[in-house]
């Protein structure tokens, strides 16, 4: 009975997952298109910047489903979790410019 609880959460948490690249990569088409109908540099920058916060969703989905081959060594576990931070902080930098400029 276990067994199948384990296997129900894991289906739902790939859904969730799923759902959330989805919309990150919604935001960035529409923040592409909006680019390119009215080219700013504001508008350039968010654009970037919500590409490489798609990029860090879709980062973390595969880390997070090849994360257990490395659960024993410690330093690789650091490594996949560094590289799937830095899209998020370029990312989150860029929506920053485009809303400061």
């Amino acid at each position: 009975m276990a067994d199948i609880t384990i296997w129900i959460a894991r289906g739902v948490l790939i859904l969730l997952r799923l759902a959330l690249f989805g919309l990150s990569l919604g935001l960035t088409v529409i923040s592409f298109q909006a680019y390119t109908k009215q080219q700013s540099e504001r508008l350039q920058y968010a654009f970037v910047g919500f590409a490489f916060i798609s990029m860090g969703v879709a980062v973390s989905n595969v880390i997070a489903q090849i994360g257990w081959i490395a659960s024993d060594q410690e330093l690789v576990r650091i490594f996949f979790q560094a590289s799937e931070t830095i899209p998020f902080i370029v990312g989150f930098a860029m929506l920053y410019l485009s809303l400061y400029r």
